[in-house]
C-alpha cells in the first residue's frame, strides 16, 4: 500500500489529473464497518495507492485546516457544508487532482451516505465497495478499539438526563440507565442490544461516547438508502456488497480482491 498524500492533492488545476476521470475504487461505509480494516488485509494480497481518508480530506478541503476532535461538532460541521454541497465528501473528491498518473489503482475511505454516493456514481470510473455490519456490531466494535478520533464531547450531559442517582453508577444498571435516556436510541437499537452494550467491561463515560457516535452517523447519513442506491443503480462490475460480520477479515480482502 502506497499513501498519496494530501499535500500532493490540490483543486482542480490545467496540467494535474482529475481523480473525477480517473479509475476510483471508494469504500462506502459508516464508522465500526471495517474499512480500515479491511484495507490493511488487502495490503497483503495485492499493491495500491491509498488516497488520504475521510477525515484527513474533511480536515483539509472543508474545515481549511483546523482540527475539530468532537465527532458530534465535525458532524454539525460536515451537515452545514452538505447543505452548501449536497455532494458531501464526493463533490470534494470529484474537485481534486494529482500531482502525477498513479502507479497503481486508487482507493478511498470513504463516502457515506445516499447523497454522497449519488454524486459520486455519475463518475464513470469510479467504483464501490459497500462494507456493512449491523449497529450493534458496530457499536460493540468501537467500544472496543480505542481509537483517540472517537471522541464526543459532554458526555455529562447524558448522564445528568439519566438522573441523578445513576450519574455516579459505573455498573451494569447505571450504564444502562444512562444508555436508555439517550435521545433516539431506541430508532437504532433494540432493549436487548442496551443490556448487552452495558455489560461491556468498559467506563459508562466510554460506552455511551461510542453509541452516541452510532446515533448521530445514524442521524446525519441513511447507510441503507446508500445502499439501495447503489445496488438497484449499477451493476456488479461496479459495485460489491461486503457483510463484514459474515465474513472474517481475510475473507471480505479476498472476496473484495476477485472483485477488483
Amino acid at each position: 500500500m502506497q499513501a498519496i498524500s494530501v499535500q500532493s492533492l490540490h483543486t482542480l488545476h490545467n496540467g494535474f489529473y482529475p481523480l473525477s476521470s480517473l479509475p476510483l475504487v471508494v469504500l462506502v461505509g459508516v464508522t465500526g464497518v471495517g474499512k480500515s480494516t479491511t484495507l490493511e488485509h488487502l495490503a497483503q494480497l495485492r499493491p495500491f495507492e491509498l488516497l488520504p481518508d475521510r477525515r484527513e480530506l474533511t480536515d483539509a478541503f472543508i474545515f481549511g485546516g483546523e482540527k475539530i476532535a468532537d465527532r458530534t461538532e465535525r458532524f454539525r460541521r460536515t451537515r452545514a457544508f452538505r447543505e452548501q454541497h449536497p455532494g458531501g465528501m464526493a463533490g470534494v473528491l470529484a474537485q481534486l487532482t494529482l500531482e502525477q498518473t498513479p502507479s497503481f489503482l486508487v482507493l478511498f475511505d470513504g463516502l457515506r451516505g445516499l447523497e454522497e454516493v449519488k454524486h459520486a456514481a455519475q463518475f464513470d470510473g469510479w467504483r464501490f465497495v459497500l462494507l456493512d455490519a449491523p449497529d450493534f456490531e458496530r457499536a460493540r466494535r468501537l467500544i472496543g478499539r480505542g481509537d483517540v478520533f472517537d471522541n464526543i464531547v459532554s458526555n455529562s450531559a447524558d448522564v445528568n438526563r439519566a438522573g441523578a442517582n445513576s450519574v455516579a453508577l459505573e455498573g451494569e444498571d447505571g450504564t444502562l440507565e444512562t444508555l436508555k435516556a439517550l435521545e433516539g436510541v431506541y430508532e437504532v437499537f433494540t432493549e436487548r442490544e442496551l443490556l448487552e452494550l452495558s455489560q461491556i467491561n468498559s467506563a459508562t463515560w466510554e460506552i455511551v461516547s461510542k453509541i452516541k457516535i452510532v446515533l448521530e452517523e445514524r442521524r446525519n447519513y441513511d447507510p441503507r438508502a446508500a445502499r439501495d442506491y447503489l445496488l438497484e443503480t449499477l451493476d456488479f462490475s461496479r459495485v460489491i456488497y461486503l457483510d463484514t460480520l459474515m465474513f472474517s477479515p481475510l475473507e471480505v480482502a479476498g472476496r473484495l480482491l476477485e472483485w477488483l
